[in-house]
């Protein structure tokens, strides 16, 4: 039916009828939505819903993420014409998911900015439904861990990132997307001791107890070795995934603001990623996707795909295994 239906689907964000089954829309054309999922507020019944936060203005470089959303959003029109290859199973049929659209905040009024994100991200789990947000900067990963341990208890962080973003901040009122983990840390809503931090490349003085593989760890050990570390330290309890861009080598994700060189290959990255099928993912992210940076489109396409596998992750376990 694939051929005949892209003769006939298009607009599929807001003219499909179910939330389930892949799409077959000409990638290139119609409204666009993360996997050409239905665009709705109505989270009864969903499974993951699918959120933009284009929010960058706790960059201290370049900024460009605010753009991240809607690129990655336009790249993943590339993927819902077949189930994702390897995984043995088809998320977007088997799992009610949803594209929430974006969060609407008052770009001049920054201090306003967490709690406006935290109510946001505390609205979709509130209704039982995981969230999956494109981003915007890491900061965005502060507000929004804070909702999930208030309804899981202190999470268990899977960070892939070049920087630990552990930078010492107890000035409640900075907004920094190099301190965000530090005050995660600090307020309760991680588990640091059943953490870890992959892709490391740069300096940190304190980890406040997270577990780190390092990049060149994970070049020396290969991905399946590390993700039977990840599964190691984080057991059976609640996890977030945040995946920000950079921990990719900036030849395969230049688009981003903080680029490091020695990062992962997207290759390890997704064997990495197919490696943590089972784990207890309640939610997770993709930020700093700058696409100003970003001249070829392929960080939004890496962004798009981490975000697929973050889905997979998601849905794995419940439709068991």
């Amino acid at each position: 039916m694939a051929l005949e239906d892209a003769g006939t689907q298009v607009d599929l964000a807001f003219t499909r009828k179910d939330r389930r089954g892949l799409a077959h829309e000409n990638a290139f054309g119609g409204a666009v939505s993360f996997l050409r999922r239905r665009y709705t507020k109505d989270l009864a019944g969903v499974d993951l819903a699918v959120t933009g936060v284009p929010f960058d203005q706790a960059v201290t470089h370049r900024p460009g993420t605010r753009f991240g959303p809607r690129a990655i959003r336009e790249a993943s029109c590339l993927q819902p014409f077949d189930p994702p290859y390897g995984w043995g199973y088809d998320p977007l049929s088997e799992l009610d998911v949803v594209d929430y659209g974006d969060l609407a905040f008052d770009y001049a009024r920054v201090a306003d900015f967490p709690a406006a994100l935290h109510a946001h991200a505390a609205t979709i789990l509130q209704s039982g439904a995981g969230m999956l947000m494109l981003g915007g900067d890491h900061y965005l990963t502060l507000p929004v861990l804070q909702a999930h341990a208030e309804r899981h208890g202190a999470m268990r962080v899977i960070q892939f990132d070049a920087h630990s973003d552990l930078w010492a901040d107890d000035d409640l009122t900075r907004i920094d997307h190099g301190t965000m983990m530090y005050k995660a840390v600090k307020q309760g809503h991680v588990d640091a001791a059943h953490s870890v931090q992959v892709g490391i490349r740069t300096e940190c003085d304190d980890y406040l107890g997270f577990n780190v593989i390092d990049a060149p760890e994970v070049h020396r050990a290969g991905p399946e070795a590390v993700a039977a570390r990840i599964r190691e330290i984080v057991g059976d309890g609640p996890c977030y995934i945040t995946f920000d861009i950079d921990a990719l080598d900036p030849a395969f994700a230049p688009g981003t603001g903080t680029p490091v060189w020695g990062g992962l290959a997207s290759w390890q990255a997704a064997a990495i990623l197919r490696g943590l099928a089972g784990i207890d993912l309640k939610g997770g992210d993709v930020v700093e996707v700058s696409p100003p940076y970003d001249t070829t489109g392929v960080t939004a396409i890496a962004g798009a795909h981490v975000a697929m596998e973050l889905l997979c992750i998601y849905g794995w376990t419940r439709r068991g295994g």
